[in-house]
């Protein structure tokens, strides 16, 4: 049944089960290079269950085991309407570039497939001599010679050390109890043992130099060697990358071919970019003229190293080689541009060490569990990374939270920033719309919040097992219904500042779906964080930004 390269879908599954709803599980995305149009591809669970056919056909024949890999389906249209099904694997299988039934590699391995054999033949020679000189015999040798060393060496000070705390001793004695000639005899005899103990010492470092010496300069040399073949194994990889990405060419459904290097703009493309699943099936259904439906991915066999992945289970696109073509790959499809797309990202602020971005509400800060929740500004920001730049957020907005949103572009900034979240040097404002009459004009709100695990993701407050939570506030206008108010949370727990507007004030923010009155959730959370100051991570200069509040 899975002999073919584009088997009818009816051949995986039966018409029956193409009945009852088929929702999208993930979305492959990426922003067009020519346009910047945000491009999806839905994983459905259709294509979920082709894939699980695919698992049992694995299992099955058993030879798939022996070693792990992406497996992945896309389900198509040809141009008759009929629908297909398409199958590749990551990398080769066995060894093997091309396998029946499976959908052949990207066109231009063949082309520096003997550059590949003869690069790979010396890098395996390379790595070799690297074991040998690492396991050199004269290594162990200077190692014992080294531990016996430090350890004559400390005897031998540990000597010298008691001897003068006995001359120093004897020196206080004769001074006290000694006169003339006598005096001076003793103090005499005691600078003799203390040049004797010099002479010892020299002595020591001196034979001890000559036994090490030979020793010492084999092993540096060994050291010096496996120094140049690492420079040598670099210059190797680094040459055979640049040929692989000249020779990889791929096709995307408007028609356009381009190698490796012309698709993404940075200096080094990991390698096995473009031996992924996902590149190898969009590819071919490009060139084949197979319009995508839906397309899944997933390990099977053993688990990676790291055990992140697991036999079985479904995985979104590889943020390192997949994503940063991805837009590309998805360029031309048909009625597959995300339109009218109310999640513009706006960047307010940005240098070489981090940015600020408007965060709007609606968006993931960064992507949640599963992989319905992957669409985040975290994850569109890495999207469109063609330059391969560290994103990671540095704190986090509720979903239906706009505002102020600091993205790090480097894990050292990063790991300032969070510093200074954690160590409280962060002052945030936020601005919200509460849904009743406030009295008071400002104060503070000291209630501890608990995440009941039964009750999840609503967060309570709790005085036994809460976590302290701290929020100052001030009223900044009433129209006799609702309330604008300025929060200034000191504490940063999760929906601190909606659980602190209904327990502590009395009244939900308008538009919480959560913990707002029933019905109540048609508009959006009117919360929004509109100041931010903290220290720059790199001049040290403190720094602010506003966002002014949309509502």
């Amino acid at each position: 049944m899975i002999n073919h390269f584009a088997d009818t879908l009816e051949n995986f599954i039966s018409p029956e089960s193409l009945n009852g709803d088929n929702k999208v599980t993930y979305w492959y995305e990426g922003y067009c290079p020519k346009t910047n149009q945000l491009l999806r591809l839905p994983r459905t669970t259709l294509a979920e269950k082709v894939a699980c056919l695919l698992m049992d056909y694995l299992r099955q024949d058993g030879s798939f085991d022996e070693e792990g890999k992406m497996y992945g389906i896309l389900l198509c249209e040809d141009t008759k309407g009929q629908l297909k099904v398409i199958k590749a694997f990551s990398g080769l299988w066995k060894g093997r570039d091309n396998v029946e039934g499976w959908v052949n590699q990207i066109p231009g391995r063949k082309k520096f497939a003997m550059a590949e054999k003869i690069t790979l033949r010396e890098l395996d020679r390379i790595k070799n001599q690297i074991i040998a000189l690492k396991t050199l015999g004269v290594r162990e040798e200077y190692s014992n010679l080294l531990d016996k060393h430090s350890h004559d060496y400390q005897v031998l000070k540990n000597t010298h050390r008691q001897r003068k705390r006995l001359r120093d001793e004897k020196r206080i004695y004769y001074q006290e109890n000694l006169q003339g000639d006598l005096l001076n005899e003793g103090l005499k005899s005691l600078a003799q043992e203390s040049r004797k103990d010099d002479w010892e010492r020299r002595s020591f470092k001196k034979e001890w130099q000559d036994k090490l010496s030979s020793f010492k300069q084999q092993v540096e040399n060994a050291d010096r060697q496996i120094q140049e073949l690492k420079k040598e194994r670099k210059s190797l990889s680094r040459q055979l990358q640049s040929q692989m990405q000249g020779a990889y060419s791929l096709t995307n459904f408007a028609g356009e071919t381009f190698s490796l290097s012309e698709l993404v703009n940075k200096s080094f493309i990991p390698t096995g970019t473009g031996d992924c699943c996902s590149p190898k099936l969009l590819h071919y259904a490009a060139v084949n003229n197979l319009q995508p439906l839906a397309m899944a991915e997933f390990w099977w066999g053993i688990s990676s190293p790291n055990g992140e992945r697991v036999s079985g289970k479904f995985y979104p696109a590889c943020v390192e080689r997949c994503q940063p073509i991805m837009g590309f790959l998805l360029s031309g499809l048909q009625n597959n541009a995300v339109k009218n797309n109310d999640y513009q990202i706006e960047v307010v602020y940005e240098d070489s060490y981090f940015l600020v971005v408007n965060k709007p509400s609606g968006l993931l800060s960064v992507p949640g569990r599963g992989s319905d929740n992957f669409d985040s500004v975290e994850s569109r920001l890495r999207v469109n990374n063609k330059d391969n730049i560290f994103f990671k957020a540095v704190h986090r907005l509720d979903q239906d939270t706009s505002g102020i949103l600091v993205i790090a572009k480097s894990a050292d900034v990063h790991r300032n920033l969070s510093s200074q979240f954690a160590s409280r040097q962060v002052s945030k404002v936020y601005e919200a719309v509460l849904e009743g009459v406030i009295t008071e004009s400002e104060g503070k709100i000291d209630l501890p919040l608990w995440a009941n695990p039964d009750n999840r993701p609503l967060q309570e407050v709790n005085s036994a097992f809460g976590k302290d939570a701290l929020t100052i506030f001030r009223v900044m206008a009433c129209d006799g219904i609702t309330t604008r108010v300025e929060f200034f949370p000191v504490t940063g727990r999760t929906h601190q500042l909606r659980v602190h507007s209904l327990m502590g004030l009395g009244f939900p923010i308008k538009g919480d779906r959560l913990y707002g009155f029933i019905g109540d959730n048609r508009d959006r959370l009117h919360l929004h964080a509109r100041e931010i100051s903290f220290y720059h991570p790199h001049s040290e200069e403190k720094v602010s930004f506003t966002i002014p509040c949309p509502f």
